[in-house]
């Protein structure tokens, strides 16, 4: 299951980014409010499972209770014929879906890309209710 050495990275990053945000000396680290992650249809990638392995990862980690956003990616090849880029709506199918004409050229569809860490400062966290 590579989603969890892909959950792993993240909190790597993350923490990379925590650590770069805030000098040691002057302020306290932020929280990780949420990770943003763009995935595409063919990353190989099972959305569901990261999520999992996502949550169980971040456990007692500066990013727990962080939510990770994932964006889908749609497959889109660019079809010689109509000289366009087009959204596959199958991708067992490699056909531009308005001409039919056979393509292997990938536009999009493959990313694994961290687009976004939110973070929150400590001193703008509300406290809990109750």
């Amino acid at each position: 299951m590579h989603e969890l050495s892909i959950a792993t990275n993240l909190i790597s990053l993350a923490l990379e980014a925590i650590q770069n945000k805030s000098p040691a000396l002057h302020t306290s680290a932020p929280r990780v409010d949420q990770v943003t992650l763009r995935v595409g249809r063919l990353a190989g990638v099972d959305a569901e499972a990261l999520q999992f392995c996502y949550e169980i990862a971040t456990r007692d980690t500066p990013l727990a209770g962080s939510q990770l956003v994932i964006e889908e990616v749609p497959a889109v090849v660019y079809c010689p014929a109509c000289q366009a880029e087009r959204e596959l709506p199958s991708v067992q199918r490699f056909v531009c879906p308005e001409c039919g004409q056979p393509t292997a050229e990938l536009r999009r569809g493959r990313e694994l890309e961290l687009t976004c860490i939110q973070l929150v400062e400590p001193d703008t966290v509300s406290p809990p209710a109750g």
